[in-house]
């Protein structure tokens, strides 16, 4: 098995908290003596301001995060921001969604586009997942998030591709349950690039087609194991489907067989919103709103963890190729919400 941890995140209570970093160290050597692949490792600060995180950015390639903010409290910081490299964060929308909230996205879009990829507005969110821009603190230690499709190995077979899942979650579980700092495994099915770590490869390898596949089981199959087998579940523990950072999605949504509405569908029986998805420059702001209140909504209706994160390159319109200049993200011709 191709064993990768996505995400290895440490949640503290101030950025002045001392030992973070020897202690992520040990999480992080355990976890590589072990067989395991460490993609990125992560700080999420509680209560903490955006200028206070500066000092530690100076310490590539920590990702770094001070979570889940009000409306209010992420204006009164928004130039900050805009100006750090390295910080992400999500705005609680969770009781109400005005026009104005929709500004906020179009401040980014318009003074530092590339930052729309930290940023998410999150719905009813969960704490402690490892998973940015999403993160959120609620006490101190550590999660874990994976990217499960390199799990699969190439098999067609879904059974398979779940029982290696419990085997890695069981096998972390019994590397530190005794560990006090220890908050759990965030079983989100996270995909990234192409081919065996792609979610959408797996899915057209089963069923020759993704649009079929949306209307099978499948995922439901798939968010239902993940919510009765993890031995210590946190986070959001669901399927992700970020637009972008899954580049045979991308290439899906290029051909019209991803449109919002199809986002929407999957995320409400299966997903976690919508993430890394696209937003033309022309795109008109009572579109935007319309989506947001009908995340919170659904969000609220069933008591059901969503998110919205638009990217935008900051040029391309509605019809043009979009240039992030982002690894993370593939470059596409943006169509309309």
């Amino acid at each position: 098995m191709n064993k990768i941890i996505r995400s290895l995140c440490w949640f503290a209570e101030c950025p002045s908290q001392q030992g973070v970093l020897d202690r992520l160290k040990v999480i992080d050597d355990i976890l590589c003596e072990n067989g395991y692949q460490v993609q990125t490792k992560r700080l999420c600060f509680d209560n903490a301001s955006i200028l206070a995180l500066q000092p530690w950015e100076a310490l590539d390639p920590i990702y770094l995060s001070v979570g889940m903010l009000t409306p209010e409290s992420f204006l009164n910081q928004f130039t900050d921001f805009l100006q750090a490299g390295n910080v992400s964060l999500n705005v609680d929308l969770s009781h109400g969604v005005a026009a104005s909230h929709v500004e906020i996205l179009l401040r980014i879009l318009q003074e530092a586009p590339h930052k729309t990829f930290q940023f998410a507005y999150t719905f009813h969110n969960r704490s402690s997942s490892p998973f940015f821009p999403s993160a959120t603190f609620q006490r101190p230690g550590f999660a874990i998030g994976l990217q499960s499709p390199n799990l699969s190995n190439g098999t067609r077979k879904l059974a398979a591709w779940l029982s290696a899942m419990k085997t890695v979650w069981l096998e972390l579980y019994e590397l530190f349950e005794k560990n006090e700092d220890f908050l759990g495994i965030d079983a989100s099915v996270a995909p990234l690039f192409r081919d065996e770590s792609s979610l959408v490869h797996w899915v057209k390898t089963r069923y020759g087609q993704f649009s079929k596949a949306v209307t099978t089981d499948v995922f439901v199959r798939i968010t239902d194991f993940l919510s009765q087998h993890n031995p210590k579940p946190v986070g959001l523990c669901g399927l992700m489907l970020p637009c972008l950072e899954d580049f045979e999605l991308a290439e899906e949504y290029e051909a019209g067989r991803f449109s919002i509405e199809r986002n929407l569908f999957l995320a409400l029986h299966s997903g976690l919103g919508i993430d890394t998805y696209p937003v033309g420059m022309d795109e008109k702001p009572g579109r935007i709103l319309e989506i947001l209140r009908l995340l919170q909504k659904l969000s609220t209706k069933y008591q059901k963890p969503l998110s919205a994160r638009f990217v935008s390159d900051g040029i391309a319109k509605t019809g043009e190729v979009t240039q992030f200049k982002n690894p993370f993200l593939k470059d596409v011709t943006v169509r309309p919400l």
